[in-house]
């Protein structure tokens, strides 16, 4: 086998969390008198953390007065809601169980803040993934946020893997881009927040349309 570490993303690669981000926002929006936003418009909006989503949301984003309102509101909502609907995507438990059944190290790395990316692994991947290989925003320890590759280069060290050994899975443009940063080979998919023809829009080489074709290219 070629990867002997795979490094995942989070939101839209391992786990469902647009219903519940959708609802963070537009509970955001209606605290503060804005008009609500299509669960397809949010989709648009998530995958450079929850600061962005927000940003994209409220009318003229950050240069909006009520632009902090609104991000206060929807993080206090989201940290007591974000596991309402979400759920990981069919396969990915046990797709990340054969990775490591076959000895192939296993991460993740996050826009998402530190604690709730903790929080979800130790739900969903308990025997899979450490707390200490699933990163999200540290900023303020140093660690830049997707794209610049500092959380996937952490991980890899604490792993103790090569670059060249190493795959980036990830569903969005920002995740082609941080692979890219890193120098690491990236693995598309298709099944989260960003249509495949967006994907290859944005440089993805090689793209996997169900979690078999991800298997399939991560094993061969």
């Amino acid at each position: 086998m070629k990867y002997s570490a795979v490094i995942f993303d989070l939101d839209g690669t391992l786990l469902d969390t647009l219903e519940d981000l959708a609802e963070s926002c537009n509970f955001a929006m209606k605290s503060c008198g804005f008009k609500e936003h299509s669960i397809e418009a949010v989709r648009s909006f998530v995958g450079n953390g929850y600061s962005r989503l927000i940003e994209l949301a409220v009318p003229d984003g950050k240069n909006n007065p009520l632009y902090q309102q609104a991000l206060k509101a929807g993080k206090d909502y989201y940290s007591k809601n974000w596991q309402n609907r979400t759920k990981p995507y069919e396969g990915i438990l046990s797709l990340v169980s054969e990775l490591n059944a076959a000895g192939i190290k296993t991460g993740i790395v996050s826009n998402k803040p530190d604690a709730e990316v903790k929080k979800l692994a130790a739900l969903y991947f308990p025997k899979q993934i450490t707390e200490e290989t699933a990163i999200g925003e540290k900023e303020a320890e140093g660690i830049r946020r997707k794209p610049f590759p500092d959380s996937v280069n952490r991980v890899l060290e604490i792993l103790r893997v090569k670059k060249e050994n190493a795959l980036y899975v990830g569903d969005s443009e920002v995740d082609i881009e941080t692979a890219r940063n890193a120098s690491i080979d990236c693995l598309s998919v298709s099944w989260g927040f960003r249509e495949k023809s967006y994907l290859i829009e944005k440089g993805a080489v090689h793209i996997a349309d169900t979690i078999q074709e991800a298997k399939d290219f991560i094993f061969s």
